[in-house]
């Protein structure tokens, strides 16, 4: 009896992992994050300027671009060359379940107030991009180094490069920030980003599912290697940003309750390189830039110019 007990819930732990992974990490429409009381926009995690973003990227002449990476998943990117920049490049990472070109609104800020060209990649699992799983910015992590050879190749061994990522993107960058980066990367600047994906989806497995996070995260992170080939105990922003060299700028609205407002603290106090952080009263989820357009822009174009000339 004892043990008939024990492989039926071993059975459910199993199950439980697969319906897990299909929910947060098989590529698929992920219709919970319209029904999330945490993102009450449509479409998720975007403010009025992403229409004004749309609008402004289907008036440019992006060229498309693509990388092949390490795992042999050809990734599609647009790329936006400026006359003014001189190898002044910001490369903008979007949000889980989004676009490149959901990223108009910051390439905008960079391409017409900073002068910077401006590539935008689809990440592996989004757009236009392959890939049948959503790696968190962990796997992403390695393709972003790909990109940056990407850039340096097309503008020169001077490039100056801006890594920006927003939500997941932020994740991305951040992730991205402890490998060993070239010299032509001279700030990250992050978002709304969550301190590692273990933190993320236990906070909204309890949140959504009203689950406490064993055994169900760890089921769904054996289902992941075996179908990703990445463990969620591996990805990690805040591991990672304690090996960051380059300087990173925090960006967090405080009413944030998608990624918590916590972790913002969590990562700032993590990183060892040059740093700073802003806080944007009244913001939630990937609502910074909205909620105080004006701030937001002079903090990153401060930011950003201290360190790329």
């Amino acid at each position: 009896m004892i043990g008939a007990a024990i492989v039926i819930v071993a059975a459910l732990v199993v199950y439980a992992g697969f319906f897990f992974y299909g929910v947060a990490v098989k590529r698929a429409p992920k219709e919970f994050l319209g029904s999330s009381p945490d993102l009450k926009v449509d479409p998720p995690v975007a403010g009025p300027s992403w229409g004004e973003g749309k609008e402004w990227i289907s008036r440019q002449t992006f060229q498309d671009v693509s990388i092949v990476s390490e795992d042999g998943l050809e990734l599609k990117g647009y790329f936006l060359p400026s006359e003014r920049a001189e190898g002044r490049t910001a490369i903008i990472a979007h949000g889980y379940s989004g676009q490149a070109k959901d990223m108009g609104a910051y390439a905008k800020f960079y391409y017409e107030n900073l002068g910077y060209n401006v590539l935008l990649p689809d990440a592996r699992g989004h757009g236009a991009s392959a890939g049948n799983y959503i790696g968190f910015g962990w796997p992403e992590r390695r393709d972003y180094l790909q990109w940056i050879h990407y850039v340096t190749e097309q503008t020169g061994p001077g490039a100056q490069i801006v890594l920006h990522g927003v939500s997941m993107g932020g994740a991305t960058v951040l992730m991205t920030s402890g490998e060993v980066l070239p010299q032509q990367v001279k700030v990250i600047v992050a978002d709304c980003a969550y301190s590692s994906v273990t933190a993320q989806l236990t906070y909204q497995l309890k949140r959504m599912y009203k689950l406490p996070s064993f055994p169900f995260v760890q089921s769904a992170s054996t289902v992941t290697m075996l179908k990703a080939g990445y463990r969620f105990s591996e990805a990690s922003a805040l591991k990672q940003v304690r090996k960051a060299q380059v300087p990173i700028l925090f960006i967090h609205g405080d009413a944030d309750k998608f990624v918590p407002f916590a972790m913002l603290d969590e990562l700032y106090e993590a990183c060892r390189s040059p740093k700073e952080k802003f806080v944007v009263p009244g913001a939630g989820h990937g609502l910074a830039y909205d909620t105080d357009k004006e701030a937001y822009k002079a903090k990153v174009a401060g930011f950003v110019t201290r360190y790329v000339h």
